[in-house]
């Protein structure tokens, strides 16, 4: 498996950012992060304890359904599709469709990495 890196930015700050490299004006450097946050708080929000226990099972157990999935875990069927939802948005999980259908969860990563600048402006590097 591979490293996903994220990072946080404002809202502004990503809008500058993919501007700047549609114009040209940034070249995208390989050991930047493919994934961007808003705040720390949606990050906690999507790798929360909890969420992080769920990647864990479905890289482990390796389900065949949502429904598998809900057993293994506890969790409501419609509590992990949403989940499920929100976190392949952000690339950290794939549904596959598997036999008659079924939706078929794979983690795609196997760690996370953070880039989180503490001033303004930093999201890395204009070329």
């Amino acid at each position: 498996m591979t490293t996903l890196k994220v990072g946080i930015a404002s809202y502004d700050d990503m809008k500058a950012r993919t501007m700047a490299i549609a114009r040209g004006e940034w070249k995208v450097a390989a050991s930047e992060p493919k994934i961007w946050f808003t705040s720390t708080e949606s990050f906690a929000k999507v790798l929360s304890a909890g969420n992080r226990d769920l990647l864990r099972t479905i890289a482990e157990k390796a389900p065949g359904s949502l429904d598998e999935l809900a057993r293994l875990t506890g969790r409501a069927k419609s509590n992990l599709s949403r989940t499920l939802k929100t976190m392949a948005e952000y690339g950290l999980v794939r549904l596959d469709r598997g036999e008659r259908g079924r939706i078929v969860p794979k983690v795609t990563h196997d760690r996370v990495e953070l880039h989180l600048p503490l001033t303004d402006g930093h999201l890395g590097r204009v070329a």
